[in-house]
C-alpha cells in the first residue's frame, strides 16, 4: 500500500498546527458543524477509554463483532508505522485498513473545512475518522479514545451504544491530574445520560468509586468487573461469566492472563451495546484476535535474524507501571511453562515513569540494553534509561540500537536460548516493526 498521499497531506498539517492536545471540545464542534455533524451519522458506537487495555478491549471487540457476522469500522491511536493503522473500514470477510486515496482525500476535505482556524492535527485526524465511519457503511463503530476521555477529541458522540472505562493508572498527570481519582474523572467524562457502561478490571478501589458514582449519577445502566462479570482461567481454558450464564472459550490468542479481563470487557461491551454474541462466535473470536506490539510474538524479519539462535522475542508498547505489572506476569507465566533467561531492550519518551516500568521486572529479568527511540523527539537517551532502570535494580547497559544490542547478545550469548523483550513505547514498537519488516496490515 503506498501511504505517500496520506502522509503529504498530514505533514502539511503538522507545519500548520500545534502539536499537542487541546483540552476542550469548542474546536473540535466548531469543525464538525461545518463539516454536517457526520459523527450524527455513525452506527452504534462502542466508545472505550482508559489508561491500559483500551487497544486490546478494542481488538476484542472487533473480533467478536466480525466473528459473529457483524461489519466493523475500528479508530484506534496512537499507529505503530502508518497512519493508515487508525482507521480500519468495515468490509466483508473483516475490516481493512483505509485506502490510501480514501483517507487523503478525507483529510484534505477536513482541512479545507477547517479554513486556517487554530487546531490540533488530532482534532483534524478524529473529525476524519467521522467523515470515514459515516460515509462507509458498518453495523459498528469502535472507537478509541486518544487521551483522557472528557476533552478528548472523540467525546463529541452524544449517545454512544455503550462507554467502556478499561483499567485506570497514572498516566499523562501533566494533562489529567496527579492523583488517580482525577485521572478517573477524567476518564468517565465518556459516560452520558441513560447509555450502557461497562467498567472493566480496576485496581484502584478509589477509581472505580469514582466510575460508578458517575454512572449511578447519569443513570447508566452499568456492569462491572467482578461484581457483573468477569473470566478466568479453568483447565486450560477461559471461562466467562454474566448474568445470562458461563461461555466456556479457548484461551485468548493474545498472551497474558490480564487478557481475560480485556476480553471479558469486551464481551460485556459487546452485548450491552445490543449485539448477540454466540458461543461460536466467542470461540471464533479468541482464536482470531490480534493486536500488534501487545505482546506480540516476532518469528521472522530482519531483526528477528540478528538475535540469538533459537531465542524467543516479544514485542510490547505498554510503556507505564502498570503496564510493566502486566507485561512481567504475562512473562512470568512464560518462564513457568518454559524457563529461559529474560533480556529486555528498551527504549522510553520522556513523559513516562520509567523507573516504575522497570521496577515491575526486577528479579524477573536478568540484564536491560536501553536505546534511543528514534522516532520520537521525547526519547529518553540511552545512558539516562540504563540510569533509571539501574535506579529500579536492573544491571543495565546503554546501546545505539535494537540491532546492535541483538548482535551484541548473540555474539555473547553462552547458555539456554534466551527471552527476549523489545518494549517500553508504542513509538518504540512502531520503529521496531518498521526496521523489522514486519508493520501491522
Amino acid at each position: 500500500m503506498t501511504t505517500l498521499a496520506a502522509d503529504r497531506e498530514i505533514e502539511h498539517l503538522m507545519t500548520l498546527h500545534p502539536k499537542g492536545f487541546d483540552l476542550s471540545l469548542d474546536r473540535i464542534t466548531r469543525l464538525l458543524e461545518r463539516l454536517g455533524n457526520p459523527q450524527e451519522r455513525l452506527p452504534p458506537v462502542i466508545h472505550i477509554a482508559g489508561t491500559n487495555g483500551k487497544g486490546s478491549c478494542a481488538a476484542f471487540s472487533r473480533a467478536l463483532l466480525e466473528a459473529a457476522g457483524h461489519l466493523v469500522h475500528v479508530h484506534t491511536s496512537p499507529h505503530l508505522v502508518n497512519w493508515h493503522e487508525r482507521y480500519r473500514l468495515a468490509a466483508e470477510g473483516g475490516g481493512k485498513l483505509v485506502d490510501d486515496q480514501v483517507f487523503a482525500e478525507a483529510i484534505a476535505r477536513v482541512a479545507k473545512a477547517n479554513q486556517g482556524q487554530k487546531i490540533t492535527v488530532f482534532e483534524i485526524l478524529t473529525a476524519v475518522t467521522f467523515i470515514l465511519f459515516s460515509e462507509h457503511p458498518a453495523e459498528a463503530a469502535i472507537i478509541e479514545v486518544g487521551l483522557g476521555g472528557r476533552f478528548d477529541a472523540t467525546n463529541v458522540i452524544e449517545r454512544p451504544a455503550v462507554s467502556v472505562i478499561m483499567p485506570i493508572s497514572m498516566d499523562h498527570e501533566a494533562y489529567l491530574g496527579d492523583r488517580v481519582e482525577l485521572i478517573a474523572a477524567e476518564k468517565a467524562g465518556i459516560m452520558k445520560r441513560g447509555c450502557p457502561v461497562v467498567i472493566g478490571a480496576q485496581e484502584s478501589e478509589t477509581a472505580l468509586e469514582v466510575l460508578i458514582e458517575t454512572a449511578e449519577r447519569l443513570d447508566c445502566p452499568t456492569v462491572v468487573y467482578g461484581q457483573d462479570f468477569l473470566a478466568f482461567e479453568e483447565n486450560g481454558r477461559m471461562v466467562y461469566q454474566d448474568e445470562d450464564g458461563l461461555m466456556d472459550l479457548p484461551l485468548p490468542r493474545l498472551p497474558g492472563r490480564y487478557q481475560f479481563a480485556n476480553a471479558a470487557a469486551a464481551i460485556a461491551a459487546v452485548k450491552a451495546a445490543g449485539f448477540e454474541i454466540g458461543h461460536r462466535a466467542a470461540e471464533k473470536a479468541m482464536a482470531k484476535v490480534a493486536w500488534p506490539a501487545r505482546m506480540q510474538k516476532l518469528s521472522q524479519g530482519k531483526l528477528v535474524d540478528l538475535a540469538p539462535k533459537g531465542a524467543e522475542i516479544w514485542l510490547d508498547g505498554g510503556h507505564n507501571p502498570g503496564a510493566g505489572v502486566v507485561i512481567a506476569e504475562a512473562l512470568a507465566e512464560q518462564e513457568e511453562k518454559n524457563p529461559r533467561p529474560l533480556i529486555l531492550i528498551s527504549g522510553m519518551i520522556n513523559t513516562k515513569d520509567q523507573s516504575g516500568y522497570f521496577s515491575a521486572f526486577k528479579g524477573l529479568a536478568r540484564h536491560v540494553y536501553t536505546v534511543p527511540v528514534s522516532k520520537s523527539d521525547a526519547g529518553v537517551p540511552n545512558d539516562e534509561l540504563a540510569l533509571r532502570a539501574t535506579e529500579a535494580g536492573l544491571s543495565a547497559e546503554p546501546v545505539s540500537s535494537v540491532a546492535s544490542a541483538l548482535m551484541l547478545l548473540r555474539d555473547s550469548w553462552d547458555g539456554p536460548a534466551p527471552r527476549i523483550l523489545i518494549g517500553g513505547s508504542l513509538y518504540f514498537a512502531g520503529a521496531v516493526l518498521d526496521e523489522n519488516g514486519t508493520p501491522p496490515t
